[in-house]
């Protein structure tokens, strides 16, 4: 498969899912999350779904959990919205870096100022 052809499906995924968790999927345990990233295998079998979520870390497991209780109806939708014959395998995991990044920020933002 095309590496080109397999980063220009991720996106649509990515765009898809977006979609469908802001209008079609109405599980209260997912609330607010944002799809951060897809990697997509390069047969398309596998997607690594990449979600941030505004919360603690209970309220995103939880939304974890949700999401995966939907990927069988996710997975559907998206082979159907995007034409693809085989539905690659949704698989969600949290991304941190958001987190990560905001705690390097207030680390930095207490170092001392040097100005030289």
């Amino acid at each position: 498969m095309n590496k080109a052809r397999a980063q220009r499906i991720a996106l649509s995924i990515q765009q898809e899912l977006g979609e469908m968790l802001q209008r079609d999927v109405k599980d209260p345990r997912i609330g607010f999350v944002s799809i951060t990233h897809v990697d997509l295998s390069r047969d398309l079998s596998v997607a690594k779904v990449y979600v941030s979520h505004l919360g603690n870390a209970e309220e995103a497991q939880a939304s974890l959990a949700g999401l995966k209780s939907a990927t069988p109806f996710l997975r559907g939708e998206v082979a159907r919205r995007l034409h693809l014959r085989l539905a690659p395998q949704l698989d969600f995991r949290l991304d941190t870096s958001i987190v990560e990044s905001m705690h390097i920020q207030d680390i930095l933002k207490t170092l001392p100022d040097q100005q030289s």
